[in-house]
């Protein structure tokens, strides 16, 4: 008999020992791409006006705002580009952390329905590398404009997955850039950049210029083909495969060149496409199959800007 209660009363301690393990282990948090702040019927340069004075009013300074489409797969489209405190001090604390200085804001729409987005800050946090999860901008974001939902990914990845994220076996990571030019100076490289790009070499055109603390010069382009044999380049063709959901990822535009230092670099399509898009099928209809030219196309039209050889 005896036995048998110091059975029980073993059994019971460890349960009571456990529990706290058994309370802190959870789950793994995951992330998708986008923030959906809002959507209803409005009027859409309303929206647009409306949404920039929110984004002023809440600390954003805006660097630019262009329409890279309209009146086709939607039936409108703005981005629009800020940054703020902590988006510049965050960038200074990691390698090509000046991608992520400039954050992207559109205002979509689509039928009657007009959408307001922007990229998830932590997700893009993570993907980028970034030494902080950006909650300020988060909280600042929500803010201003809102938060229904995240999307763009019908599960997500985890932080875990995303700071070491590629498609597939082959596919590049993050720091997997293109080298797109080098110069003797980091001023000479920005100049080359800004004359190339005002004369809209390679169908490249400047949407903004942020430049950041250690000469690190973050450029946002827009990419048009002058004609139909190079439209692989183009941003709205692009898009008009790939965002094909009810709900519109525009803020993955505009695309970024970074002078770093004496060198100019960019994001590689097949990480910086994929990251946004991280459900896109290999093959079959709206999928990396049908913009396969696209990476080369994009990298040939950004060395072309960039004064380099490819």
């Amino acid at each position: 008999m005896n036995i048998i209660k110091r059975i029980k009363s073993v059994a019971v301690l460890a349960a009571v020992l456990l529990l706290p393990l058994a309370g802190g282990v959870q789950a793994a948090e995951y992330f998708k791409p986008f923030v959906l702040a809002s959507n209803g019927p409005g009027d859409f340069a309303a929206k647009v006006e409306e949404t920039k004075a929110a984004l002023t009013g809440a600390g954003f300074q805006i660097l630019g705002a262009y329409s890279p489409y309209s009146n086709t797969f939607v039936d409108n489209a703005e981005v629009i580009v800020v940054t703020n405190d902590e988006l510049k001090k965050t960038a200074a604390m990691s390698e090509y952390g000046g991608f992520a200085a400039p954050w992207r804001v559109a205002v979509t729409q689509v039928g009657n329905d007009i959408q307001v987005s922007y990229v998830n800050p932590i997700y893009l946090a993570n993907a980028y590398r970034l030494k902080s999860d950006l909650n300020g901008v988060s909280a600042a974001l929500k803010k201003a404009l809102g938060e229904q939902e995240t999307f763009g990914a019908n599960k997500g990845k985890t932080a875990r997955k995303l700071r070491k994220y590629h498609y597939t076996f082959g596919m590049e990571y993050f720091d997997d850039v293109y080298n797109l030019a080098e110069y003797d100076s980091h001023q000479q490289a920005v100049a080359t950049v800004e004359k190339n790009l005002a004369a809209g070499l390679g169908g490249v055109t400047k949407v903004y210029r942020l430049d950041l603390p250690g000469k690190v010069t973050v450029f946002g382009v827009a990419r048009k083909a002058k004609d139909k044999d190079h439209e692989d380049m183009d941003e709205q063709h692009i898009m008009s495969v790939v965002d094909f959901g009810e709900l519109k990822g525009t803020a993955y535009l505009p695309y970024e060149i970074m002078v770093d230092g004496n060198k100019v670099i960019a994001l590689h399509m097949r990480f910086r496409m994929a990251v946004h898009y991280p459900d896109l099928k290999m093959m079959g209809s709206n999928s990396f199959m049908n913009i396969m030219p696209s990476p080369n196309a994009i990298y040939k039209a950004l060395v072309a800007v960039a004064g380099g050889s490819e």
